[in-house]
């Protein structure tokens, strides 16, 4: 628990002590300002409820417990009753285990030392009133406790699924370009071999074969910086499916038409196939974002996917249905993941009934022959 006092750990015991002070002057008893003054320091004490509560709740008790030596009654004054309830609250929220049953005993016994219980002044209604005052705070506290750990708990196991999903994004990245630096890497050993059959017959063709060595060279490299920190997954080594691209991206619209997707797609496609890794991407986006209006989506949505600037801009919008949850949001952390390692930004969000998606992925320049 962080050391630092917030706000609301000083606001409300002065509040109290606040409301305290006024109450006292107003019943203008003999030895008020006294009594303000131990009420001061039962605010003083309950400040620190969140760090020490074992010793700010007693402290502040036994405080308030000295007010009638001061010449005001208990039964006079209100307000001490808020700097009880606070304090048991406190511990039930603030201590753990078995050290707040037993600091909230201690805090109850002082209580009712200080009361005394004359049988001509008092009776069991009496005990019955100081535990009403102490055990719903007191459970109200532990709780608010329960509850607490569980967001806490909650929000790492989010985190640590957050987590998995980029990594599990990361390998299928990595596979995919496996694939493509794989067939880069094996057409410039075909073509280096070719030219060296050719250097002698004709120089004009080797010429041109290692040309175009160089530029699939080029190109490979490219792919291999984006590949920092991410495993190849070892699951399907042989890559027997060629990966998708840009150009299977009309039967991909289709495959969501005869799911039942009204899709109204434009799609200005590059003339010549993007680079691997970009190419592979562009595919994988589309179908997140796809799936994501599939799965949330009225029944319809907008696609668009053109070249401008020197850049693949995907948008797709979507108007929400009634009744749809948010979602995990795993698959945009994965998309977002993707885009990222190919020096693109995505962008996503929500304006009224409309969710929209947006994803700019650089394309390399042209490699000069």
């Amino acid at each position: 628990m962080t050391t630092r006092l917030r706000p609301l750990d000083v606001v409300l015991p002065l509040a109290l002590l606040a409301l305290g002070a006024a109450e006292l002057a107003t019943l203008g008893t003999d030895g008020w300002i006294p009594s303000v003054g131990l009420e001061a320091v039962a605010a003083a004490a309950l400040i620190f409820r969140r760090f020490h509560p074992a010793i700010a709740v007693p402290v502040s008790a036994v405080a308030l417990m000295a007010i009638p030596l001061t010449g005001t009654q208990m039964d006079e004054a209100a307000t001490p009753i808020f700097f009880y309830v606070l304090g048991v609250y406190s511990l039930g929220r603030y201590l753990a285990g078995r050290a707040a049953l037993i600091t909230l005993v201690l805090t109850l016994g002082l209580v009712l030392a200080d009361f005394g219980f004359d049988p001509d002044d008092n009776d069991w209604t009496d005990l019955v009133f100081i535990l009403s005052l102490a055990i719903p705070p007191f459970v109200f506290g532990r709780i608010s406790r329960r509850l607490a750990e569980q967001s806490e708990q909650l929000a790492r196991q989010s985190e640590r699924l957050r987590d998995q999903a980029v990594r599990a994004e990361r390998d299928r990245i990595a596979r995919e370009l496996h694939d493509v630096i794989a067939h880069s890497v094996s057409a410039m050993v075909v073509q280096t071999a070719a030219a060296q059959d050719l250097v002698r017959s004709s120089p004009d063709r080797a010429l041109t074969l290692l040309e175009s060595v160089a530029e699939t060279g080029r190109r490979t490299l490219a792919e291999t910086g984006r590949l920092l920190h991410l495993i190849r997954d070892e699951s399907d080594e042989l890559g027997l499916q060629p990966a998708p691209g840009v150009a299977d991206l009309p039967a991909l619209v289709e495959e969501f038409r005869a799911a039942g997707l009204a899709v109204d797609a434009r799609l200005d496609l590059p003339d010549d196939p993007p680079p691997g890794g970009v190419d592979v991407s562009a595919y994988r986006v589309v179908q997140e974002a796809l799936t994501n209006a599939l799965k949330h989506a009225d029944g319809s949505a907008r696609l668009s996917v053109e070249t401008e600037a020197g850049a693949l801009r995907i948008r797709c919008a979507n108007r929400i249905g009634p009744g749809t949850g948010t979602g995990s949001g795993l698959g945009l952390a994965g998309m977002s993941e993707r885009v990222a390692l190919l020096g693109g930004t995505l962008s996503q969000g929500r304006t009224g009934d409309r969710f929209a998606i947006e994803a700019v992925i650089p394309l390399p320049a042209a490699v000069p022959r």
